[in-house]
């Protein structure tokens, strides 16, 4: 009896840390790599992306990989492209009032953008927005994982929320590469964005679809992060699937 006790405090302890994570309004930090598998520029920015991944694994980090489609034509077609992320990104050049878009970017909190290698810079944006505070809270919940899609609720809190952008993430993937810039090269990707949806409304209900790619032995997590009109980041929190 006292051992089952002391397994129902424990259980109800994983559950507590769980949901505080989830609801953390320390400083999260959102990371978005525009690269693509066919831009030579780009493997020196997926593997800082990994790094940072790795670094700050325990920490409120997000990092994300969306990969643009407009390398496509070069030989080499990005298994895990989207128009709909090279839309993204330019709606991220508006923003910002660049004229072209470009890999490998890297956009930190949707506030600021630089090469997607730099280290240096990268490191003084992550010291930088680590000292900042979130507006907006967010919880996902009671999600379940089918065959061919995720399915959850999600719930916003709190002001200067515009959208919440709702991610379905692959953990990683190594690639050989055999045409295109890369030609003859292995490459490795970090949290690959498979699907990505954005909402306005503050709460409902979410049916996302799982790419015909990923593969049952992939590590899948949901990312969600609200962004404000000029797409800064308000607030941001990741849930892994268990399998």
């Amino acid at each position: 009896m006292q051992m089952l006790q002391k397994l129902m405090m424990l259980l109800t302890l994983i559950v507590s840390i769980s949901i505080h994570a989830q609801e953390s309004n320390e400083s999260p930090i959102v990371l978005e790599l525009f690269t693509s598998q066919g831009c030579s520029s780009c493997p020196p920015a997926d593997e800082l992306l990994d790094n940072i991944k790795k670094k700050y694994k325990d920490q409120n980090v997000v990092v994300l990989s969306y990969h643009v489609d407009y390398w496509n034509r070069l030989g080499w077609k990005d298994p895990f492209s989207s128009a709909k992320f090279s839309d993204y990104q330019r709606a991220y050049a508006q923003q910002f009032n660049s004229r072209s878009i470009y890999t490998p970017q890297l956009v930190v909190n949707g506030s600021e953008h630089f090469t997607g290698s730099d280290r240096y810079k990268a490191d003084i944006a992550l010291k930088k927005y680590s000292k900042t505070r979130v507006s907006s809270t967010i919880l996902i919940k009671d999600i379940r994982q089918e065959p061919a899609q995720v399915v959850f609720n999600y719930k916003v809190d709190g002001k200067l929320f515009n959208t919440v952008t709702l991610a379905l993430v692959v953990s990683e993937r190594t690639t050989n590469i055999s045409r295109g810039e890369n030609r003859d090269r292995t490459l490795k990707n970090t949290n690959i964005v498979a699907n990505r949806v954005v909402k306005q409304e503050e709460s409902g209900s979410i049916s996302m679809t799982i790419p015909n790619w990923v593969s049952e032995n992939d590590e899948l997590s949901v990312v969600a992060y609200t962004q404000d009109k000029t797409l800064k980041t308000t607030g941001a929190t990741k849930l892994a699937l268990r399998r």
